[in-house]
């Protein structure tokens, strides 16, 4: 059973903030050349859509780093958000797949697709131990949703979501 630590939870979303700032980040610096170059799958959908942008992952790659740096942890900084951010495309591309229209919310993949791939990639070099990994997979949607509706009211985002 894991047990409520306040410190646990601290530390466990201390570590994955470079990976929810590369995921944030191209939010405000994205737009311009799609990342999959307006090119289809072979279902003719596109392979990630409009929003998935060249400088949206550049932008996320170089904040998350940044984090990274700060916290002293610059590669793990790296891992987490190159894995967020492919997380991401995974769940952009998989959105595409099910005909769900880019912009419009996909539960679960929206709030935790980017987690699990920033969690995979750092696991290669400092994997987080499980009770850390409940925490940042239960207070993630918490905090994605009210940080999306919040950009939603501030005019950053078209959608609450």
């Amino acid at each position: 059973m894991i047990s409520f630590d306040i410190l646990t939870v601290l530390q466990a979303l201390y570590y994955i903030l470079p990976a929810y700032f590369a995921n944030s980040v191209p939010t405000i610096f994205g737009g311009g050349s799609q990342i999959d170059l307006g090119r289809s799958f072979t279902d003719g959908r596109p392979l990630f859509g409009p929003h998935k942008t060249i400088r949206g992952f550049v932008s996320g790659l170089i904040a998350g780093v940044i984090i990274g740096f700060l916290q002293g942890t610059i590669v793990v900084g790296f891992l987490l958000s190159v894995g967020a951010l492919f997380g991401d495309l995974v769940g952009a591309f998989a959105k595409r797949r099910l005909n769900i229209s880019s912009g419009y919310p996909f539960p679960v993949f929206d709030q935790l697709g980017f987690v699990a791939g920033a969690l995979i990639f750092s696991s290669l070099l400092l994997p987080l131990g499980w009770p850390k990994i409940f925490f940042v997979l239960f207070f993630t949607p918490i905090i994605h949703v009210t940080t999306n509706v919040f950009a939603y009211f501030l005019k950053i985002k078209d959608v609450p979501w």
